[in-house]
């Protein structure tokens, strides 16, 4: 299968909130912060501990959602090149094809350790850390049944 694409920004960025989120340091994290701020604010309504722990457990939570949301999806975005080029894939039985103007690359399927879809993309990883992300725009249903198939088929999950 061949698909041409570019990368949207907007887009680009709910896809890096999604990879952040999907982090397990992360996703307890923000549990950890969550329980804190509850428990401080039930904690303060019942006028066990002063005003500053519940002050402190707010201003961590928002600190810790702008980050995850906007600071880090937002200068990741900046950082890379990738996201300003246009590109050709192929999905094929033995490998994956990235091909841009100034060259091409081929991943044999067991370079993927894993993926997962978003609303608008294909996240391929990888590691833990690098990842690739195939846009879904463009994409007729066959094709994406197709893709999901393919990668089901090729990397474990």
């Amino acid at each position: 299968m061949r698909h041409h694409f570019s990368y949207e920004k907007k887009k680009v960025i709910q896809a890096l909130r999604y990879h952040f989120v999907q982090r397990p340091e992360i996703r307890i994290l923000i549990i950890l912060v969550n329980i804190f701020a509850i428990l401080s604010a039930v904690l303060f309504y019942t006028k066990k501990i002063r005003p500053e722990p519940f002050l402190l457990g707010s201003f961590i939570w928002l600190m810790l959602m702008a980050t995850f949301w906007y600071l880090l999806p937002n200068s990741i975005y900046k950082k890379a090149a990738t996201f300003r080029d246009s590109f050709i894939i192929d999905i094929g039985e033995d490998e994956v094809r990235l091909e841009n103007e100034r060259g091409a690359v081929y991943w044999p399927w067991q370079k993927f350790s894993r993926y997962f879809e978003s609303p608008h993309f294909f996240h391929l990883y990888f590691d833990s850390r690098s990842f690739f992300l195939v846009p879904k725009d463009g994409m007729g249903e066959e094709a994406k049944h197709e893709v999901r198939g393919m990668l089901q088929r090729k990397i474990a999950k």
